[in-house]
């Protein structure tokens, strides 16, 4: 079922002001404070998260993907954790280059988060446990496709499903030697607030070389 919006909250959420010396110190748990709000809010897709990566030719290469919080998954660490096909462009180009930006947006209450960090592979046990916990079909869906290669039609995508099926028939499904996770270590974290007139409140937090945060506001 979609989530169902609550206004009080939303109305809420948009009038708050964000200010440096009241947001958290650590940015980790403001995120998680605003990534909270979000769903509290009813908002539709508050996980979506959209992952800018570097092309071959340097060129910008965007889509979205699903932040996993690694605290409802038990992912461990800090960072933003995200899965996929290892043999998929995305990993190819964070293969070339891991430096990479993520970007969520949650118009309904005027917010917005900018990242931008390096992204590294989760260790295999913590993919495999992630993987358990996901539906027969998106596992199922995750050994059949060969993501982003051109493909004849969409029954030959369920025709590989069914084969996988029938492989894995009474028994537990594996996870794919060729899918996995990553997490995002930021260096660079911005919290941006609506407010009126295009006036926007910016918090930005820079990691310093001894791990902790600098907190500076920025125009809008």
């Amino acid at each position: 079922m979609p989530p169902t919006p609550r206004p009080e909250i939303i109305e809420k959420l948009r009038n708050e002001a964000l200010d440096e010396a009241s947001v958290h110190p650590d940015p980790f748990k403001q995120f998680q404070k605003w990534y909270r709000d979000a769903w509290s809010a009813g908002l539709p897709q508050p996980d979506a998260m959209h992952l800018a990566t570097a092309t071959r030719e340097g060129g910008p290469s965007g889509r979205f993907v699903i932040y996993k919080d690694p605290e409802e998954f038990r992912l461990g660490g800090e960072g933003f954790p995200f899965f996929t096909n290892y043999e998929s462009p995305k990993s190819q180009e964070i293969g070339r280059n891991p430096e990479v930006a993520l970007t969520f947006y949650w118009a309904e209450v005027g917010r917005q988060v900018r990242i931008r960090g390096r992204a590294e592979r989760l260790p295999e046990e913590v993919s495999d446990r992630y993987f358990k916990t996901r539906p027969e079909g998106s596992k199922l869906g995750a050994w059949a496709s060969p993501q982003s290669q051109p493909l004849g039609s969409r029954a030959e995508l369920m025709e590989r499903v069914e084969g996988h099926r029938k492989q894995f028939e009474g028994e537990a499904i594996p996870r794919p030697p060729n899918w996995g996770g990553y997490r995002v270590a930021p260096r660079e974290i911005e919290f941006w607030q609506h407010r009126e007139d295009r006036l926007h409140d910016r918090i930005r937090y820079e990691r310093r070389s001894d791990g902790s945060w600098r907190i500076r506001r920025l125009a809008p």
